[in-house]
């Protein structure tokens, strides 16, 4: 494999059979030289006699003599018993290990009789030789796990305290060899488009072999394709000066090339050359296309024009950017005939299909970043690799598809703008997009308008749905049907499919009933109008269950309904639920998203609400439904609140519900839920602005907070409580809005708006003391001692915290008052307590111990963590912060888990490792951290740091450059360190 060269002197085959004799022997060198029985470890004796035996490990089975074992031990300057000790060396591993295995010929000695498997290294040359072989044949995914399983094996130095020249010999020639697997292995990872990951690994890889050439182009096109082009060329400039410092030579061509090649934005250089999803086994090829109907009727020119525009980007000549557009009014048959074309032209798009529904026409279209996150997740890259911002992502998603031939079709599009970042823009790849508007600003577009059917068309499509018997006798009247239909292919299906379900109906009765004007709107001739006509026909034959359930169900906000949403909606059990939402989905009225998930097209939507308004008697039912919905929203995500966060009462404080939410027995599941269910959670709580049910909104808000604090949904839920901040406040309920606003405040705080939260803080305050929220008046405390702390005034945020500790208890809520003592350990840090903020941190910690290992308990250890670093404990601090991150690993928490990277790379960087910071540094800048651009900003400041130690001149200063941008973009005061270390009298 390309710069991973064998290692000579060994060559034994792969892994033991499945289901070996356990009690076979192995042994290591990769690490110190060890021997095992199967799982006991065999005693291998004195270093001396350890080096005989690494010695005739890696002679594969071949005899070495006396001589050149005392060579091997002892070179040049034996001891005169030397040949003696090899003797009593060899007797004494003789009967360490099994009969046989350790033998004597021709005055010298071999290892014999091993299986396969046994030895460390072989495990890891046949992993090597797998992993070339896939690399070759185009499959980076397994020759990326055949070469991590392959670098796992090393255990710290090869042949480690094994004396004399020979082990001395192997021991560099192991380690070059598993430097250049490992340059291998990450130049697969750029190729994967694994950028932010390896920045972080090369960084503490630099650092530990600076001379090595390869590393450095490695970071600095990982740096590049991050998008952080001045640090690229800040490791070029420290490589250069290094070079001719330490060896009096310029770098090597192929490293100035890449330097120049960023300088002049080589758009080549910004995609891997072969990227391919990431897997564990096998690359991901998605097959997200939905259905297409076996009914298909028509479109034959529209089949034959898209399909030869996919032609041109699967061929040969394949082109950049094939994309179709197809635009027209609802229900006009867009995604059916886009789904259709998709599925005649998979096999030219081996490498997969991706599939989204954009929701354009609906109120709140899907945001391209969370689309893009699905697509990636979908192409087989970890959601750690997955970047926060709608540019990075979208390059991450180039690089992924660069190479590949995968097919994507954007349905129900709302703009060109929505569209853009989607697009995969590379050779081999295409895309069809639908939307109701012309996309004549979506630049290379083929675009397509898709009319109503013609006649001959729409009647083909309703004979083969309703039958060419029943038909046949009634042409006149069939033709009358699709006629009234306008013929619009959602409308004749959904006519179509009532007459097929009613065997006792001719034709001419469903002509007649469309005939009806009464029953057919004005519009009917307009465009989308011309579907309601359609819907009321269906909607007409509906039993009445059905017709509640279509009504109710088309109140809810939201992409999508669960089964068990669905049911609080309808106030009926699960399975009665199930056996309706199932009866509309046959009628078309209703579409199943998933298993278990529901969901309305936007017109039927639309539709239903207004059969809501106009047939649900009493009025007061609509009301109620949604009540109850919110009711199961907030019951649960009360519940999932309690599981996280046991002994904390805020639950006690919630609005009560009548109807029951689900319940869960563990973690995993409930955060499942919680995560599953915000996009449908938030659109209840943004639909009850201006209702009775205000209240209980804002504390459904509160319950789910978790969704800001884990930066899964931070936008939405600060956009959500933005609004009940408005509602609560034109409806006068200071209750309320004390409540709307402490939710803000916290969005605010893990974003680093520190200023707009001590606004809203101060706010909260106000109206929850006026109400006697003695529960939102705790909170709010925490809050503001917070960010008294982010603004340097301890003293105040020593008294809020105060405050809050004593509403805490006198609530009996251990849970927040072990969080507001952990916060009051940082502010006697501040004070210069350092002593005194170590023991209330263990007071912290010490009851959420008591409560039990929840997600605050990760805080409890962080904050400990946080005081040992400042008293100079370092070892003990590390401990802290490893617990801490283990946990908010396991509870999801990607912004925490950033963090405590930073605080770590500060242990690190107090303790003079300065190679181990950079490394925690750049995984809190790829994970993102509590604090918004402010906390990036600091983390870039500790990177600097890092990379000075590490004598690394101009990459430090370009972080210091970016921090600094980031500092007076958000107004921090950490711009005036910034700019000290940036000043020319600095020394760096």
């Amino acid at each position: 494999m390309d710069g991973g060269p064998r290692v000579p002197e060994q060559r034994l085959a792969g892994y033991p059979a499945e289901g070996g004799n356990p009690a076979a022997l192995r042994f290591g060198v990769l690490g110190p030289v060890r021997a095992w029985r199967g799982d006991a470890s065999l005693a291998t004796g004195s270093p001396q006699q350890r080096a005989l035996l690494a010695a005739l490990l890696l002679r594969e089975g071949r005899t070495a003599t006396a001589g050149e074992l005392i060579d091997a031990l002892w070179g040049e300057d034996p001891p005169s018993q030397a040949l003696a000790a090899v003797r009593t060396y060899a007797s004494r591993l003789r009967k360490a290990l099994d009969p046989g295995v350790l033998v004597s010929e021709s005055g010298g000695y071999a290892v014999r009789g091993l299986g396969e498997g046994s030895l460390d290294l072989g495990v890891a040359q046949d992993l090597a030789a797998e992993a070339e072989k896939a690399r070759g044949a185009g499959d980076l995914c397994r020759a990326r796990d055949a070469l991590r399983r392959a670098l796992a094996l090393w255990d710290g130095e090869a042949l480690a305290g094994v004396p004399g020249p020979y082990a001395e010999t192997q021991r560099v020639r192991l380690e070059e060899w598993r430097l250049q697997l490992l340059e291998t292995r990450l130049d697969m990872d750029l190729e994967q488009g694994c950028h932010a990951e390896a920045v972080s690994e090369l960084t503490a890889l630099t650092a530990a072999h600076p001379l090595r050439e390869r590393l450095r182009e490695l970071l600095m096109l990982a740096l590049y394709r991050s998008g952080r082009q001045a640090e690229a060329l800040a490791v070029y400039a420290d490589t250069r000066r290094l070079l001719a410092d330490e060896l009096g030579v310029d770098p090597r061509p192929g490293l100035r090339e890449l330097q120049q090649r960023i300088l002049q934005a080589d758009p080549a250089l910004a995609e891997p050359s072969a990227p391919a999803a990431e897997s564990a086994a096998a690359p991901v090829r998605p097959a997200q296309l939905p259905a297409t109907v076996p009914d298909f009727t028509g479109r034959a020119s529209f089949v034959r024009e898209l399909s030869e525009v996919l032609g041109s980007a699967s061929g040969a000549e394949g082109r950049v950017m094939a994309v179709s557009a197809l635009a027209g009014i609802g229900g006009v048959g867009k995604t059916t005939l886009a789904v259709h074309v998709a599925h005649q032209a998979r096999a030219a798009f081996p490498d997969g299909q991706l599939y989204v529904d954009l929701q354009g026409a609906g109120a709140r279209a899907a945001e391209p970043e969370t689309v893009l996150g699905s697509f990636l997740r979908a192409l087989g890259t970890a959601d750690s690799a997955i970047p926060d911002s709608l540019e990075e992502r979208a390059a991450l998603y180039r690089s992924v598809l660069d190479g590949r031939r995968v097919l994507v079709l954007l349905d129900n599009a709302r703009d060109a703008a929505q569209v853009r970042p989607l697009l995969p823009g590379t050779d081999g790849c295409a895309a069809l997009v639908t939307s109701r508007v012309r996309m004549v600003d979506l630049a290379g577009a083929h675009l397509v308008d898709l009319d109503v059917m013609s006649p001959e068309e729409a009647l083909a499509l309703f004979t083969r749905i309703v039958g060419e018997e029943r038909v046949a006798s009634e042409r006149e009247a069939a033709l009358d049907v699709v006629g009234a239909c306008g013929f619009l292919p959602l409308a004749i299906r959904i006519a179509a499919s009532r007459l097929a379900a009613r065997r006792t109906w001719t034709v001419s009765v469903l002509a007649a009933k469309l005939a009806d004007e009464r029953r057919r709107l004005d519009e009917l001739q307009a465009g989308d109008l011309a579907v309601k006509a359609t819907f009321e026909l269906g909607y007409g034959q509906l039993e009445p269950a059905q017709a509640r359930a279509f009504r109710l169900l088309g109140l809810a906000d939201g992409p999508d309904i669960s089964l068990a949403a669905a049911a609080a909606v309808l106030d009926l059990p699960p399975e009665d639920t199930e056996d309706l939402l199932e009866s509309l989905v046959d009628t078309s009225l209703l579409e199943s998203a998933a298993p278990g998930r529901y969901r309305f097209h936007d017109l039927v939507r639309l539709y239903a609400r207004a059969c809501a308004e106009r047939d649900e008697h009493p009025p007061s039912e609509r009301g109620a439904a949604l009540s109850r919905l919110l009711d199961f929203y907030l019951a649960t995500a009360a519940g999932v609140y309690a599981i996280e966060r046991p002994g904390d009462r805020l639950v006690d404080g919630l609005e009560p519900t009548e109807y029951p939410g689900l319940t869960f027995t563990e973690g995993s599941a409930a955060l499942d839920w919680l995560y599953t269910e915000a996009a449908p959670l938030l659109a209840c709580v943004r639909q009850a602005a201006g209702t009775d049910r205000l209240r209980r909104a804002v504390d459904l808000l509160w319950a789910a907070k978790d969704l800001t604090e884990s930066g899964a949904n931070s936008h939405q839920y600060e956009t959500t409580a933005s609004a009940m901040c408005d509602a609560t406040g034109a409806c006068g309920d200071a209750r309320a809005e004390g409540r709307a606003r402490t939710t803000l405040t916290n969005v605010l705080l893990v974003s680093g708006r520190i200023q707009q939260a001590a606004e809203q803080a101060e706010l909260a305050m106000t109206l929850a003391e006026s109400a006697r929220d003695t529960t939102a008046v705790s909170w709010v405390a925490n809050d503001r001692g917070l960010i008294s702390l982010h603004q340097g005034r301890y003293a105040d945020g020593r008294a809020f915290l105060e405050q809050a500790i004593e509403g805490y208890r006198a609530a009996d809520n251990r849970a927040g008052e072990a969080l507001s003592l952990c916060n009051l350990s940082r502010a006697h840090l501040g004070m210069g307590n350092t002593e005194k903020a170590v023991a209330i941190a263990h007071r912290g910690l010490t009851a959420q111990l008591g409560i039990g290992r929840t997600m605050r308990l990760a805080n409890g250890h962080f904050t400990l963590g946080v005081a040992l670093t400042e008293a100079g404990r370092h070892t003990q601090a590390l401990g802290q912060f490893a617990d801490a991150l283990r946990i908010f690993e396991d509870h999801r928490q990607r912004l925490w888990q950033g963090t405590t990277n930073f605080r770590i790379a500060q242990v690190h960087l107090a303790a003079r490792r300065p190679a181990q910071a950079a490394q925690h540094a750049e995984q809190a800048l790829a994970l993102g951290c509590i604090g918004g651009d402010r906390m990036r900003g600091n983390v870039l400041t500790l990177l600097g740091r890092s990379l000075s130690a590490l004598g690394q001149v101009d990459r430090t200063r370009a972080c210091w450059r970016d921090a600094l941008s980031l500092f007076e973009q958000c107004g921090a005061p950490e711009a005036d360190e910034a700019r000290a270390l940036l000043s020319p009298a600095t020394t760096v």
